[in-house]
């Protein structure tokens, strides 16, 4: 008798092959038999109708917040997840120093849209350190396995001071020396790596760029090697310039020196370019890859969001500190509406952030029950057409 038959399930077993009908015995803590099972078990689990999959590992998650209140990390639990890292796009908690914790909830706030009532509510900051982070989330019982990096944001933060930290200042030999410290110290308590963000896409909650966004060649170098002589960690990059030298540079040494795996996500210039290089020297045992989505990255705008298709408005920045009800009052307003309607967004038009707010073929009004493949009709372009309205009045 087995501990656990899992039957009549369509088992998709992460080979590539095919998916095929079958049953799944486990005892103890693996998995004993796959196919047609005829012993009973213990416990039995019937599958019909329903995928049987190996656990996702989510690579890229905001969690460094959630981890304090929610044992079971949804929605990430209800998709088949087991495993998740968090700490990526070079936002996180640790390290802090007593009094400048609303800065990085700040931070987390612009970057990810995550409300900083929750953070303010929920996080507990029983920590300043980072391995004191990983203490005291340790403390607790997750419903699945937890990884954690160390995120460019907060070091800097700590290092630089909170007035220094986001512009174009650069760190000093003794700033970068102690950044370098304190990677090393918390790759070696547990962290899985560091992560950085080097994209204008990414501010805090009051449109600065995040600390790190503008960090010199010679600061990412120090930290990347620090990695790659200790021997353990990675390193996860988001940035609008991972085609140029600029970044490649210190990015090539680091990956073709080191046996160290870099993963990035690319937010400007050609993609293909960056790809042809880790498709060329990944056999070769160059360890950088892309991180790809399985289908198109959602967003949602509102006025409560960071990014909007008003935001970059001149007159939007009159009412942006207001509250909803105050904007709504005001963007109804007959003159107010004409004169941000005659305005055009004052933003790159060659930037990724451009083509986002601009792209209303791909925007469409959010109904309660959502509409995942929606026609062209019912977006913000086809109501446009179809009322015979600019698209931004149909916005």
């Amino acid at each position: 008798m087995h501990d656990l038959v899992i039957r009549n399930g369509k088992i998709v077993d992460g080979s590539g092959n095919e998916a095929f009908m079958g049953d799944i015995a486990i005892d103890g803590d693996r998995i004993t038999k796959i196919g047609f099972i005829k012993d009973q078990g213990k416990e039995e689990i019937d599958a019909e109708g329903h995928l049987v999959t190996p656990g996702w590992v989510d690579i890229h998650t905001h969690y460094d917040g959630q981890v304090c209140w929610d044992s079971y990390l949804t929605p990430s639990c209800w998709h088949g997840v087991t495993t998740v890292v968090m700490g990526n796009c070079g936002v996180g908690f640790a390290p802090v120093k007593p009094g400048t914790e609303e800065f990085l909830v700040q931070l987390m706030e612009g970057v990810e849209d995550i409300p900083g009532v929750a953070l303010n509510e929920g996080v507990s900051w029983d920590w300043e350190s980072f391995p004191e982070y990983l203490d005291s989330i340790g403390k607790n019982n997750y419903a699945m396995d937890i990884g954690a990096m160390i995120g460019h944001g907060p070091i800097r933060s700590y290092v630089m001071g909170m007035d220094r930290c986001q512009g174009k200042e650069e760190a000093s030999d003794s700033e970068i020396a102690e950044m370098a410290k304190i990677t090393r110290e918390a790759i070696e308590a547990g962290a899985l790596g560091f992560s950085t963000s080097r994209t204008y896409l990414h501010r805090d909650k009051f449109g600065e760029y995040v600390p790190g966004t503008e960090a010199t060649a010679k600061e990412m170098r120090k930290i990347a090697n620090t990695i790659a002589d200790l021997g353990q960690g990675t390193l996860e990059i988001v940035s609008d310039w991972m085609d140029q030298d600029i970044e490649l540079d210190w990015v090539k040494e680091f990956v073709e020196k080191s046996d160290r795996t870099l993963t990035y996500a690319q937010t400007g210039g050609n993609p293909l370019e960056t790809w042809k290089y880790c498709e060329e020297n990944f056999p070769k045992g160059v360890k950088i890859r892309p991180q790809f989505p399985g289908r198109p990255t959602g967003m949602l705008f509102s006025l409560e969001s960071t990014v909007h298709p008003f935001i970059a408005h001149p007159s939007y920045a009159e009412i942006a500190d207001k509250t909803l009800e105050e904007k709504v009052a005001a963007m109804k307003d007959e003159s107010f509406k004409q004169k941000m309607l005659s305005e055009e967004p004052a933003v790159d038009k060659n930037h990724m952030i451009y083509t986002l707010m601009m792209s209303f073929d791909k925007q469409f009004p959010m109904n309660e029950i959502p509409d995942y493949e929606p026609s062209y009709e019912a977006s913000i372009a086809g109501i446009a057409e179809s009322s015979n309205k600019s698209v931004m009045e149909v916005m």
